[in-house]
């Protein structure tokens, strides 16, 4: 995919605003060398926690705290340009990836159904943008987007100007310009993160934390049911969107015809 002759082959060939979301998704470990790009929805959060712990910022990756994703992380967007090309040419470097309707599904579960400061942000305003039925006075909570409705707003902004969690993988880790020594999936990610955590040589006592209990993970019958009531017409607008994720991390295209939808 990468060889194809209008992708990019350097961060130098990014536009100012690819090479700053980028820059601003890969975090730094100067003591074990490696890079990591962070994506929300694949386990960045557990990613940071063992970031943290690497650093001695936190006891232990099973430490009971809400997790604060700037403080005690170094950014590689903090770094001048000649130590940042450094970084990028003699660390390892690595990031994990997710099947992309399920990463979408994850993120409008998570954001609309629990966080009320998405609610307040993006739920109000795709409600009085997409909702027919909308009355203009009556008051919005936002926090009973449909995800027809959050798919059509996703059709309608620019993938390089989403918010990071619904943003495709490949605009957030820029994979043609940075060559990953290690791409890790979410399918596979106790072995994954296993064999990075060897890789880069942490101690024995760092391990990647196990699921939370509480978690609830998105299902193959789960994101099935979302897809089937979304209007085709939508998921086939979807898709284009999400097309390099899809073909850059070989993850099948869903079904777009509505056969295999049990009504």
């Amino acid at each position: 995919m990468c060889s194809q002759k209008n992708m990019p082959h350097s961060i130098m060939s990014l536009t100012p605003l690819q090479r700053k979301t980028l820059l601003q998704h890969i975090l730094v470990n100067d003591q074990y060398h490696f890079l990591y790009c962070y994506v929300p929805k694949v386990a960045c959060s557990n990613w940071k926690r063992v970031l943290k712990v690497l650093n001695g910022d936190l006891e232990s990756v099973d430490v009971n705290i809400k997790m604060d994703h700037r403080s005690d992380l170094q950014f590689l967007s903090s770094f001048k340009p000649e130590h940042i090309d450094y970084r990028l040419k003699h660390y390892f470097k690595f990031m994990f990836v997710r099947e992309p309707m399920e990463r979408l599904l994850s993120a409008y579960r998570n954001k609309f159904g629990e966080i009320e400061s998405y609610q307040k942000k993006y739920g109000v305003e795709i409600v009085k943008r997409y909702r027919q039925t909308h009355a203009k006075d009556a008051p919005v909570k936002g926090d009973d987007v449909t995800f027809a409705e959050f798919v059509r707003y996703l059709l309608d902004t620019d993938a390089e100007r989403m918010n990071e969690h619904w943003m495709p993988v490949y605009n957030l880790c820029q994979p043609c310009a940075v060559s990953y020594d290690f791409i890790g999936s979410y399918e596979h990610l106790e072995r994954d993160s296993e064999f990075v955590l060897q890789r880069i040589g942490a101690p024995p006592h760092v391990r990647f934390p196990e699921r939370q209990t509480w978690y609830k993970p998105v299902t193959t019958e789960t994101l099935n049911y979302y897809l089937c009531t979304l209007p085709q017409k939508l998921l086939r607008e979807l898709l284009p969107k999400y097309i390099l994720d899809f073909s850059l991390f070989a993850y099948h295209l869903p079904n777009t015809t509505t056969e295999h939808c049990q009504h």
